[in-house]
């Protein structure tokens, strides 16, 4: 019967290797792959040499080996063989396994056909339990160890699934099948009872799990015939075996075709590894090696939750409410897991795993709860900060408020830090709490800093606006008490910023000798301030000397325009105007904020007003006065060189400089004077006048005598002035004589011209003597303003010459209007 196309491969060989190559060459010969879940997996075990390879070939019509009888009994399927069905619907693999209780592996080494027993059940849907007729009833014979071995490991390593039992008894007796099928049955279900199962199996049937199916055959030997046909109606049972109501029809958790492979290697690696089935007598051994196999696969299962996976990424994201009570309640879940799978090993061993267990799934939750706790003390952090700034926005004290919400922040932390902490685990939360302390402590300590020094640059904006300007005026304005006014000032706003800054920095609680060194800061400031303005307007001293010297000397004291007309003493002018910018210069030449008296005024005014002029050329004398000059020094009596502006090198030389550069201006001073009584003085010197009298008795008597004569000289010299004021011979001589002859010249013959024209109108017209009087009149008016305009002219050229024209442009334009008409109401 045997038939090439079943494809006979040996799965496991005789020394438990697994022959995955054969495995796959017989999956693709059979195309198992395509069938889907339609295909059934039929095994037989029992003891050696009981014909188990002949049944399966007469069954199943496949080409296992099977013994001679004719050479002794010995045994002749090592390990696990398999092969395709022939004519079997659907798809239907035959596994032949080695035979039990076979001499050559030995009284001792059982472990191999309890782990290809085992094996059968987990692979296989149908089970044949091939047994002598003989040793029913029997406690050692007809598999018994072997079944309570399968049935107590099966349900603890593999999915529950439905397997059918088919015990086949050979070699049957005159004993009707009908008395030995109730004595096999009960067997059965006392070796099931007896088994230790789990707490979720306590009360579960045998049937649950198997589908128990009893037939006899007859002797192969003895009745061939009636064996070879009993078999062939066995052999019908085995069409359509999966589906409803065939010998597997109620099968469950079936491994698809394409993944039989891949579970077959599995489950015997699974089976090799499992020590319980090797050395049964080693209880402690066997509950280590599988409570740790639960273990990990707990640990396994709980990496993959869904549960933990979810906590896992929200926690990444921030802080979870309820973290430590959700991932406590998934730790119970694994435990208890852990717990109903390994109830039936040693105790003490399984407790210690389940320790371990705890540990590792702790070690797996701590860098979440790590970085919870990372997020729960930033979003602390944050809410003190946010708390804190509304707090001082809304005006409420620093201190006060740090120490609120400082508080009240650690307090929210503790509570939250709480409900993170996982019930199984000591975690302590105390590192994270003080790196937070210190965290708000360093923010705070930041805040307060960046505050004090807003609130000090606030106040020294306030110092600088309050003394900047004011003190700029003191210094320009060079009054009596320059130094005086400025120490006032300077004190008295210093003194207002001080007490409105001690108020201000009242809420930050700080210790006396703090606030005492910010006010002294605060001070030194406002003197550093008023010292760094004496400073820049030093170095402008020189500029301020001569416009102070400009004011003085073109303004008399009524601070108007100084006209130069002959009569004002330039002399004693330009002292004082020099004396006012000495003193200047003496203000500026030192810092007196500590109210120190000096000298400086006094040595400048005697060293460079008062001093004598060298009337003498006496080489002695000059050298004298040169080794006593007090200003041939570097630095000034009674004041330190920090205090030193200008020092008396300098302010001597500046002097020097300022003499050279307004000495101009005097110059033109003299001038515009001299010019101004040339142009105001037509009288001839009184000698002269009195020479005239006695000469010119005479012609003077006759002119008396005859009035004709007196007539024609009042007309001459009415037509001579009038021709004066026409061609204004004083202006055109102003710019030399040669040039005002020539212009003289060249514009005598068209005055008079001019001017006989215009008297023959007049007297064609017949004017009245009101009108001749009005136009003599308005001749006068015209030569006073022509002489008083050039009187201003002379003292405008003084007030150009000096190099700052600040006053001078503005005097002369001043001048031009208020004299002018002052000269024609005259």
């Amino acid at each position: 019967m045997a038939n090439d196309d079943c494809c006979a491969t040996q799965l496991i060989y005789g020394d438990g290797e697994f022959n995955v190559d054969g495995l796959s060459n017989f999956i693709k010969t059979v195309n198992l792959a395509s069938c889907g879940l339609s295909y059934a997996v039929v095994s037989i075990m029992g003891p050696q040499s009981s014909g188990k390879s002949t049944l399966m070939n007469h069954l199943f019509h496949t080409s296992f080996r099977e013994m001679d009888a004719f050479r002794g009994r010995s045994q002749t399927t090592k390990g696990i063989w398999m092969a395709k069905c022939v004519g079997i619907e659907p798809t239907t693999i035959a596994m032949d396994l080695e035979g039990t209780d076979g001499r050559e592996r030995g009284e001792d080494d059982t472990a191999f056909e309890k782990q290809s027993a085992l094996f059968a059940l987990a692979v296989s849907d149908i089970v044949l339990i091939n047994m002598w007729c003989h040793d029913i009833g029997r406690e050692q014979a007809a598999n018994k160890p072997l079944l309570k071995t399968v049935f107590q490991v099966m349900m603890r390593l593999f999915s529950p699934r439905k397997t059918t039992l088919l015990f086949v008894i050979r070699d049957k007796t005159k004993t009707p099948l009908g008395h030995l099928e109730p004595i096999l049955r009960e067997d059965i279900q006392k070796i099931w009872d007896a088994v230790p199962k789990p707490q979720a199996h306590q009360h579960t049937p045998l049937s649950e799990f198997f589908n128990v199916e009893i037939t006899a055959l007859s002797s192969y030997e003895d009745k061939e015939d009636k064996f070879k046909e009993e078999v062939a109606q066995l052999r019908q049972r085995f069409f359509h075996s999966i589906s409803p109501g065939g010998l597997a029809g109620d099968r469950r958790g079936v491994v698809p075709a394409s993944a039989f492979s891949i579970s077959a290697q599995r489950i015997w690696k699974v089976i090799r590894e499992n020590k319980d089935l090797d050395l049964p007598a080693h209880k402690v051994m066997v509950a280590t090696v599988r409570c740790e196999e639960i273990a990990n696969e707990k640990l396994n299962q709980l990496r993959s939750d869904k549960g933990w996976l979810e906590l896992e990424e929200a926690v990444q994201l921030g802080p979870v409410r309820g973290f430590g009570k959700k991932m406590s309640s998934i730790i119970d879940a694994c435990l208890s897991q852990y717990n109903e799978e390994a109830i039936f090993f040693d105790e003490a061993v399984r407790n210690a795993k389940r320790k371990q267990l705890e540990l590792k799934a702790l070690d797996l939750v701590n860098p979440a709860y790590t970085t919870l706790l990372g997020h729960i003390r930033a979003k602390a952090l944050n809410d003190f900060k946010t708390k804190l700034e509304q707090s001082l926005n809304n005006g409420e004290g620093f201190a006060s408020s740090v120490r609120t919400w400082t508080q009240s922040t650690m307090f929210e932390f503790d509570k939250v830090s709480a409900d993170a902490s996982v019930r199984h685990a000591n975690w302590s939360a105390s590192k994270v709490r003080d790196k937070l302390r210190r965290d708000i402590d360093s923010h705070a300590s930041s805040v307060r800093d960046a505050k004090l020094l807003e609130i000090t640059t606030n106040f020294e904006k306030k110092l600088a606006k309050a003394l900047t300007e004011p003190v700029e005026s003191l210094f320009e304005a060079g009054g009596k008490d320059t130094w005086l006014s400025v120490r006032e000032l300077l004190k008295r706003e210093t003194e207002v910023a001080v007490s409105e800054f001690s108020v201000s920095i009242a809420g930050f609680e700080l210790d006396e000798e703090t606030v005492e060194k910010m006010q002294q800061s605060l001070r030194d400031y406002a003197r550093k301030l008023v010292e760094n303005k004496a400073r820049e307007e030093a170095g402008k001293i020189l500029i301020r000397m001569k416009d102070r010297f400009s004011t003085v000397f073109n303004h008399d004291n009524d601070s108007l325009p100084r006209v130069w007309t002959g009569k004002e003493d330039i002399r004693v002018i330009t002292r004082d105007a020099r004396s006012a910018s000495l003193k200047l210069l003496s203000d500026m030449a030192a810092i007196r904020l500590d109210e120190k008296p000096d000298h400086i005024e006094n040595v400048l005014h005697s060293s460079l007003i008062n001093k004598t002029s060298p009337a003498t050329s006496s080489q002695y004398i000059s050298d004298r006065e040169a080794s006593l000059d007090p200003l041939a020094s570097s630095t000034w009596e009674e004041v330190s060189p920090e205090d030193t502006l200008i020092p008396p090198v300098q302010c001597k030389a500046l002097w020097r400089q300022f003499q050279g550069e307004t000495e101009y201006t005097v110059t033109q001073a003299i001038s515009a004077q001299e010019a101004y009584k040339r142009s105001n003085n037509w009288l001839p010197p009184p000698w002269a006048i009195m020479a005239m009298v006695v000469l010119g008795f005479n012609e003077f008597m006759m002119l008396l005598k005859n009035p004709l004569y007196l007539m024609f000289i009042f007309v001459a010299y009415l037509i001579g002035k009038a021709i004066w004021v026409q061609m204004d011979i004083a202006g055109e001589f102003r710019h030399g004589a040669l040039p005002g002859l020539i212009s003289i010249s060249s514009r005598f013959l068209p005055t008079v011209m001019n001017l006989i024209k215009r008297l023959a109108e007049e007297a064609h017209g017949n004017p009245t003597r009101e009108e001749s009087q009005g136009s003599t009149s308005q001749i006068f008016r015209n030569q006073v303003q022509r002489s008083d305009l050039g009187s201003v002219s002379a003292a405008s050229s003084v007030d150009s010459s000096g190099e700052d024209n600040e006053f001078s442009t503005t005097n002369l334009s001043q001048r031009r209007r208020t004299k002018v008409p002052e000269a024609e109401y005259s």
